[in-house]
C-alpha cells in the first residue's frame, strides 16, 4: 500500500477508542438494558472480552502484513477473485453502517433538541462535515479526534458525578431477574455493536508508522480496554439513576444530564452534552467513511484514492433517508439483524484469512 500520511501508535489507539465508544456511548444503555435487564453490564463484559480475541485477529494479520490492508492481504492471501466475492458484501455492509450512523445522528436531533427540522437537513450536514474531514486525510482526523475524544470522555463522566445523589445501589439487583438468556441475548446485541465492528481498522493500521519498538498492540488493547471499562460504567450509573426504566428511556447519558441541579447554578446542561455526543457519533461517521472510501479505491485499483468519498457521502445520505419506514424498523435492524450480518459478512473473513495465514506459516 502507497501510504503518504503516517499517525503514531498512541493517535491509531485513539481513534479506535474514538471509533469504538463514540457512538456507543450514547446507543447501548438503553437497548442493551432492556434487553438484558439489569445484567446488561455483564453482557457487555462478555461482548467486550470476545472483542479482545478478534482485536488479537486483527493485530495478528497487521503483524504478518505489514503495511497492507484487509483488502491488500486478502488477494495476497485468498487470490483476487476470491477478495471480490468476499469484499462486495463486506463493503455494502459498510456503506449500511455508514448510513446507520448518520441515521441515528439525526434521529437523536430530531426527537430530543430540534424537533421541527427535518431529518435531511442534520444527515446533509454531518455528511458533508464528515467527508470535509476524510478528505483532508487522517493525519488532520489523528489529531483532531484525540482532542474531541478528550473532551467528550470529560464530559460525560462529569454528568456521571453530578448526577451522584440519584444514584440508588438496589436498583442493581437482582443481576440475572429471568435467568442467563436476556444475558446472552444482550451479549449478542453488544457484540455486534461496537464490537464485531472493529474489522475495520484492518484498513487503518497500515498507517500506523513504523517505530523501533512500537507499542501499538498494548495502545490498542489499553484503548479497548478502556472502552468496556466505560460502557460498563455509564450502564451501571443509568441503572443506578433510572432504575427499571433504563430501558426504555433513549439517549441515557443525555437524559442523566437534565437531571443535573445544583444549586440552581448547574442546570439545563443537556444541550452540551447532546452536542458533545454528537462529536462521537460524527467521529465515527468520518472513520467508516474513510475506511469505505480507502477499501473502494483499493478493490477498483483507483490512483487517486480521495476520488470517491464525496460520491460515497452521497450515496450513503439517500440511503440513510430512504432504508427504513419508520424507527421500529431501525431498531429491529440494529438490535437484531446487524450482529449476524456483520459477523458473516466481516468477521469470518478475517478468521478465514487468520487460519489461512497460520497453515501457511506452519508449512513454511
Amino acid at each position: 500500500m502507497k501510504k503518504q500520511e503516517t499517525i503514531n501508535s498512541w493517535q491509531t489507539a485513539s481513534l479506535f477508542l474514538a471509533f469504538m465508544t463514540g457512538s456507543a456511548i450514547i446507543n447501548i444503555p438503553a437497548p442493551l438494558t432492556g434487553a438484558a435487564k439489569n445484567g446488561a453490564w455483564l453482557s457487555l463484559l462478555i461482548a467486550n472480552g470476545i472483542g479482545f480475541l478478534l482485536l488479537a485477529c486483527v493485530l495478528y494479520l497487521h503483524r504478518q502484513y505489514p503495511g497492507l490492508t484487509f483488502i491488500d492481504y486478502s488477494r495476497k492471501t485468498l487470490g483476487s477473485w476470491l477478495t471480490v466475492v468476499i469484499a462486495v458484501p463486506f463493503l455494502s455492509t459498510v456503506f449500511l453502517m455508514l448510513s446507520n450512523i448518520v441515521l441515528d445522528i439525526g434521529g437523536f436531533f430530531t426527537s430530543t433538541m430540534m424537533k421541527e427540522t427535518p431529518l435531511y437537513v442534520f444527515n446533509s450536514l454531518i455528511l458533508m462535515t464528515a467527508a470535509l474531514t476524510a478528505r483532508a486525510g487522517i493525519e488532520v482526523m489523528a489529531r483532531m479526534f484525540t482532542l474531541l475524544l478528550y473532551i467528550m470522555v470529560t464530559l460525560v463522566f462529569a454528568v456521571l458525578l453530578f448526577v451522584l445523589p440519584y444514584y440508588r445501589p438496589e436498583h442493581l439487583l437482582p443481576v440475572f431477574p429471568k435467568g442467563i438468556k436476556p444475558i446472552l441475548h444482550g451479549a449478542y446485541m453488544a457484540w455486534g455493536f461496537p464490537y464485531a465492528e472493529l474489522i475495520l481498522f484492518s484498513m487503518i493500521l497500515p498507517f500506523t508508522s513504523k517505530e523501533r519498538k512500537s507499542p501499538l498492540v498494548k495502545f490498542m488493547f489499553l484503548a479497548h480496554l478502556v472502552n468496556g471499562v466505560s460502557l460498563v460504567t455509564v450502564i451501571v450509573c443509568t441503572i443506578m439513576a433510572i432504575g427499571p426504566l433504563a430501558g426504555e428511556i433513549k439517549y441515557s447519558v443525555f437524559q442523566l444530564a437534565r437531571l443535573i441541579n445544583v444549586q440552581e447554578i448547574i442546570e439545563r446542561i443537556e444541550s452540551v452534552i447532546g452536542f458533545t455526543l454528537i462529536a462521537g457519533s460524527y467521529m465515527k461517521a468520518t472513520i467508516v467513511l474513510f475506511i469505505l472510501n480507502l477499501a473502494l479505491s483499493q478493490l477498483l485499483k483507483l490512483q487517486d484514492d480521495r476520488l470517491l468519498i464525496f460520491p460515497v457521502a452521497l450515496v450513503s445520505l439517500l440511503l440513510s433517508l430512504t432504508m427504513f419506514k419508520n424507527e421500529a424498523e431501525f431498531v429491529e435492524n440494529v438490535t437484531v439483524v446487524w450482529p449476524l450480518l456483520i459477523t458473516t459478512v466481516g468477521v469470518l473473513p478475517v478468521l478465514l484469512i487468520t487460519v489461512v495465514t497460520l497453515f501457511k506459516k506452519n508449512r513454511k
